[in-house]
């Protein structure tokens, strides 16, 4: 069923966090609605709100580390590619501070 995508650890990890996110986020809005509120972003935001746009951001590093990373291999002279784990992790950060402070 799942052959047609190259499922590696990292890639299964990431899109396990993406649904625990949803499943919390959805439980967390049925058991306290939220309102709207201004952050850094430059209008008004629900939880919502913050988490897609945080998705979204996530989901272009993730694509920019993939896209780059045999000129980063050639930019800093190294053996492989960087791993993806750092694409992880930065992605993830990047996500909790939309949430956060979004």
């Amino acid at each position: 069923m799942f052959d047609w995508m190259a499922w590696t650890t990292p890639v299964a990890v990431f899109f396990s966090c993406i649904a625990l996110m949803l499943v919390g986020m959805t439980l967390w809005e049925v058991k306290s609605p939220t309102a709207l509120r201004k952050g850094f972003l430059p209008m008004a935001t629900t939880r919502g709100d913050r988490l897609f746009i945080g998705l979204l951001t996530a989901a272009y590093i993730n694509l920019v580390w993939v896209g780059l990373g045999e000129k980063m291999a050639q930019w800093f002279s190294l053996e492989a590619e960087p791993t993806v784990w750092i694409s992880f992790v930065l992605s993830m950060l990047a996500l909790a501070l939309v949430l956060r402070k979004g």
